[in-house]
């Protein structure tokens, strides 16, 4: 099992930052990617970045939408994978889910597919 926990979402104006944070426990040496999705009410979830566990390296990839903009980062020491948002613009409003793969699956880093455990979700807020 594994736990995923989100925190650092909250409201801001368009072009502004926020720095997202998921604190990840249990049993993670089965798992390949850490990932971030969103989803807005009324559309379907997107795969926004993922970062591979594995080595130290951690290769990232990236949705189209949020490359140049968005940077996701493993802090092992602490546990936890950021994502910063950086120019954020009011389509990026959404709930916003970290979760861990299931490697079982082979599926592509940023399909929901491809994950098994999933946290509760932080808001993100973007005004224009």
């Amino acid at each position: 099992q594994v736990q995923l926990v989100e925190s650092g979402g909250g409201s801001v104006q368009a072009g502004g930052s926020l720095k997202l944070s998921c604190l990840v426990s249990g049993y993670t040496a089965d798992t390949s990617f850490i990932g971030w999705f969103r989803q807005a009410p009324g559309k379907e979830r997107e795969g926004v970045a993922a970062i591979y566990t594995q080595t130290p390296d951690g290769k990232q990839h990236y949705a189209d939408s949020v490359k140049g903009r968005f940077a996701i980062s493993r802090d092992n020491a602490k546990n936890t994978v950021d994502l910063q948002m950086d120019s954020l613009k009011p389509e990026d409003t959404a709930m916003y889910y970290c979760a861990a793969d299931d490697p079982r699956v082979g599926g592509s880093p940023l399909s929901g597919a491809t994950y098994k455990y999933w946290g509760q979700g932080t808001q993100v807020t973007v005004s224009s």
